[in-house]
């Protein structure tokens, strides 16, 4: 087994706002509106302290022009701006899209958005996200499908190619709804026929990367260890967002509150695949605390990678190599602190009972 890894890590900022829903429009934690982005800041690097080293960040509403020296005040020079992201799917006026917009005038003021994003993220020297969730559409009929696709893939390109002249890496996320219920990049294979299609186009790829938010998989019944190892193979993989859920719905929830199996067998990967991005957490906690949630994430997905370290490496490759789900099982337990002995002491209380 590989030297268990140090992966830096990095958080959303929007973990620690007022966590609005359609239910609750105000917000879980009503204290935190109008609370300037610097301030969130502030008290996340003084809660957290070194567990996080980096801070992600929408372009335009939670980080821009006017607020970038404040933010980078309160980050201070043990912390970082190491994510900027795509921002205009909460702008009514995108209902209908950004770069797949039927209105060419909003697309080209979209595009205008990005370079304006992607200028702030090569000052900063960061990577730059685009999960499109509102490129899509929401019923049958409602679009040409063809045209749609062919105005996103000509302003992504545009995107990607602006890009790569700033030296920006470039991070796609997908997701299969919300906002738009049909995203058109809705799963990892899509994001990887939409870099193919690109690079076909004619456009150099190579800064192109795949960011893998694990519940947007997990909603998909996309496995999180076999994709990480897709794209490990394909030199795709860029980044991570570490949370979980339940499966169907986006719910952020803290890293290693479900899906432990998964969480483990992803962790495992990296360290097989030589991994060297960041643990990135997204995170939404609507009822805890901000700081408290992002806190017990870190700590439980270092604890999570700790328990993948521990995993006999030769007897779970003697399984992997037959398909012997028991004996991958038994390794993996093994590592929980199942062992010989636990599993005969097992054994003899059932004879006693």
């Amino acid at each position: 087994m590989p030297t268990r890894p140090r992966w830096k890590t990095s958080v959303g900022i929007w973990a620690f706002g007022p966590a609005a829903t359609r239910f609750v429009p105000g917000g879980y934690h009503p204290e935190l509106v109008g609370v300037p982005t610097e301030e969130r800041v502030k008290r996340a690097v003084e809660g957290l302290g070194p567990l996080v080293k980096g801070y992600e960040f929408h372009y335009g509403f939670e980080l821009n022009e006017d607020n970038l020296p404040r933010i980078q005040a309160a980050l201070g020079s043990d912390h970082d701006i190491y994510a900027v992201a795509y921002s205009l799917f909460p702008d009514p006026r995108y209902k209908f899209g950004s770069l797949s917009n039927p209105d060419a005038g909003l697309r080209a003021e979209a595009l205008a958005h990005h370079r304006r994003a992607i200028d702030l993220a090569a000052h900063v020297h960061a990577n730059y996200v685009v999960w499109p969730g509102n490129e899509g559409y929401n019923y049958n009929l409602q679009r040409d499908y063809q045209t749609t696709w062919s105005h996103f893939l000509g302003g992504l390109q545009e995107v990607i190619e602006y890009a790569r002249e700033r030296g920006v890496t470039v991070l796609l996320e997908h997701k299969n709804s919300e906002p738009a219920m049909q995203i058109l990049m809705r799963n990892i294979g899509m994001a990887l026929f939409i870099i193919q299609k690109i690079q076909a186009m004619g456009t150099d790829t190579r800064h192109v990367l795949v960011n893998m938010d694990w519940q947007h998989l997990i909603m998909n019944n996309e496995p999180l260890g076999e994709f990480a190892a897709l794209l490990l193979h394909e030199g795709r993989l860029g980044h991570q967002h570490a949370n979980s859920g339940w499966g169907s719905f986006d719910d952020d929830n803290m890293t290693g509150a479900s899906f432990l199996e998964q969480t483990i067998d992803l962790a495992l990967v990296l360290q097989e695949g030589g991994y060297q991005g960041r643990i990135g957490f997204d995170l939404y906690p609507y009822t805890e605390d901000p700081i408290a949630a992002v806190r017990r994430s870190v700590l439980q997905w270092e604890f999570l990678v700790e328990i993948a370290s521990r995993i006999d490496h030769d007897q779970l490759a003697h399984a992997r190599a037959t398909a012997d789900a028991v004996g991958a099982f038994t390794a993996f337990y093994a590592a929980l602190g199942l062992t010989k002995e636990y599993e005969e002491r097992i054994i003899e209380d059932c004879r006693t009972r």
